[in-house]
């Protein structure tokens, strides 16, 4: 299990909840990315985290982790970063994405917990 805080939410996270998409990054984010990203801690560094038939929680909103794409996991260890699709179809995934469903935009503030499970 791994676990992380939301300590900033960029400006323009809510613009991608149409294209149901949440781009993670962890705290050395540069300050173009900081305004589309959720920036975030870790709580201790997470090792091959993401799989398939994972969970990943946002609070007590719970989403399954159907495809990982090729560099997602060491994107997210090295970088904190990681885009997440939520999606109800399975479509192509990036090297660096997760695609979880069901489909939806999760709902989360700073100092809300992501867990990894």
């Amino acid at each position: 299990m791994t676990k992380t805080k939301i300590v900033e939410i960029g400006s323009m996270v809510p613009a991608f909840e149409e294209e149901q998409l949440i781009i993670l990054f962890g705290p050395t984010a540069t300050a173009e990315l900081r305004d589309i990203c959720v920036i975030h801690e870790f709580e201790d560094t997470p090792k091959d985290a993401l799989k398939v038939g994972g969970k990943i929680k946002f609070g007590d909103q719970e989403f399954t982790i159907d495809e990982v794409g090729s560099q997602a996991n060491a994107n997210f260890e090295e970088l904190g970063h990681i885009s997440i699709y939520f999606r109800n179809e399975a479509e192509e995934v990036l090297p660096g994405a997760i695609i979880a469903s069901p489909g939806g935009f999760p709902k989360f503030e700073v100092g809300d917990t992501i867990e990894v499970l």
